[in-house]
């Protein structure tokens, strides 16, 4: 017996050491996101600890890790078998940093001012509950049956859909959650927040401050050929800069997100491999080089801070929203905007009404005709830092349908040929969850 359990013992050492040997490369990437990932859920969205490891951060190679909370100082330390530890820290107003090893996140001072004053307005304007509406022309039934369908029965974890939200002529016909989850449950965008960064350009644009042709965008590039680089190059991930977006290797989203504090460095430095306007690659790192342009045209962090809020997010009502920085306070605009489902829905109405919000023109008309615009090189998938369906991608949807994409499933979906948004929140995404099936099935419910 004493000899079995010594054998047994040995083989569970040599698994051990057998995993550590395979994912050691990958310890500050594993490290990295799960104490990020508890840290937010944590302190922006007030989940247990238990919850988010068992839905955010279940998956290999990330189960590795052991997080701890530390409650006092607001922080999260995750390790793997106490090797490679990381810690992210939460900053009042900014979210969760993930510290960078020998970095100080002490240096973080400066937070952006709210202006979170409910509206005596029906909901999406304002605070009050929405008008009883009852509309002739929707199948409730079938309705309810398309909402129902995208969630998973019991524990099967087929579907993973945490959120979804229907949005029909400004009236919410359609909401159903998760368990752990409700209307006021703040959920990651990922890669959604790239729709945010390019709406805050174009209201520079609007306001004259900035124009998507302008070229010259960084000192650093005046002394090659990536000063010929626009601004439309970036928004529509054509500026032929090199990039390798690939979440599941050391590639350089990874490096950006995980291992550095000042990310729109990193593509910054980026040497081009193709020709601008004719090269089209997805590229987390060229969102975050557009924060870093918009840090540039004002004269202080805090009035970077404050102009995403005030003239966009706090402006339509956004106020669950919290897009986090980096340490060295740029928005990570590529990826970390958190809000509730229904927040996230309002963004959609703002291009629903192309641009314009209660009466208020947020964007103009033609910034939004121009979001929605196929990037030359894109095969009709691809506008400015928002996803298309021009070339049928979703073969049953209309093609208007134009959206705000994120990692893991997170989707808004704005069809103006239906006056709908439709939004779904999870942790699976195309093809394993069918999102043609999905927007289908809701939009068969209205006559």
């Amino acid at each position: 017996m004493k000899k079995f359990i010594k054998i047994l013992s040995l083989l569970i050492l040599m698994g051990l050491v057998g995993v550590i040997y395979l994912n050691y490369p990958k310890l500050n990437f594993i490290t990295g996101f799960a104490s990020k990932s508890v840290c937010s859920c944590t302190f922006l969205a007030d989940r247990s600890l238990a919850s988010i490891e068992a839905q955010d951060n279940d998956f290999s190679p990330i189960d590795l890790a052991t997080n701890t909370i530390n409650f006092e100082n607001k922080s999260v330390t995750s390790t793997v078998f106490g090797l490679k530890a990381r810690t992210a820290v939460y900053k009042e107003g900014l979210g969760c940093v993930l510290v960078p090893e020998g970095s100080d996140h002490t240096t973080l001072l400066e937070q952006p001012n709210r202006n979170k004053t409910p509206k005596n307005l029906p909901f999406p304007y304002g605070n009050l509950p929405q008008k009883d509406t009852v509309f002739s022309n929707i199948d409730y039934t079938i309705l309810d049956e398309a909402i129902t369908n995208a969630f998973d029965i019991d524990d099967e974890k087929l579907k993973r859909t945490r959120a979804v939200v229907v949005v029909y002529k400004d009236q919410i016909i359609a909401e159903k959650y998760a368990d752990d989850f409700n209307k006021d449950s703040k959920i990651l965008g990922w890669s959604m927040t790239k729709s945010i960064t390019s709406a805050v350009i174009g209201i520079l644009e609007k306001q004259g401050r900035v124009s998507k042709s302008q070229s010259h965008l960084f000192p650093e590039w005046e002394n090659d050929d990536r000063a010929n680089i626009t601004l439309n190059n970036l928004l529509q991930m054509n500026s032929g800069l090199a990039w390798e977006e690939d979440y599941n290797n050391i590639s350089d989203v990874t490096k950006m997100l995980f291992l550095k504090e000042d990310m729109p460095k990193i593509p910054r430095e980026k040497k081009l491999e193709g020709v601008p306007g004719h090269s089209w690659n997805y590229s987390s790192g060229t969102t975050n080089l557009i924060s870093g342009f918009i840090r540039n045209q004002f004269k202080t962090d805090q009035e970077y801070l404050d102009f995403w809020y005030t003239e966009l997010i706090d402006k339509i009502g956004m106020h669950s929203m919290t897009i986090e920085t980096d340490l060295k306070g740029h928005f990570v605009g590529s990826s970390y905007g958190w809000a509730t489902a229904r927040d996230w829905s309002k963004f959609g109405l703002l291009y629903l009404h192309n641009g314009n919000w209660n009466g208020e023109q947020i964007l103009t008309k033609d910034w939004v005709d121009y979001t929605k615009t196929p990037t030359n090189t894109s095969d009709g998938i691809y506008g400015a830092q928002f996803w298309l369906n021009a070339g049928g991608r979703y073969p049953d949807v209309p093609k208007d349908l134009f959206s705000c994409n994120g990692y893991q499933g997170q989707q808004v979906s704005i069809i103006p040929s239906k006056d709908i948004v439709i939004v779904r929140f999870g942790l699976i995404e195309d093809p394993l969850f069918s999102y043609n099936t999905f927007l289908s099935e809701i939009l068969n419910a209205i006559n």
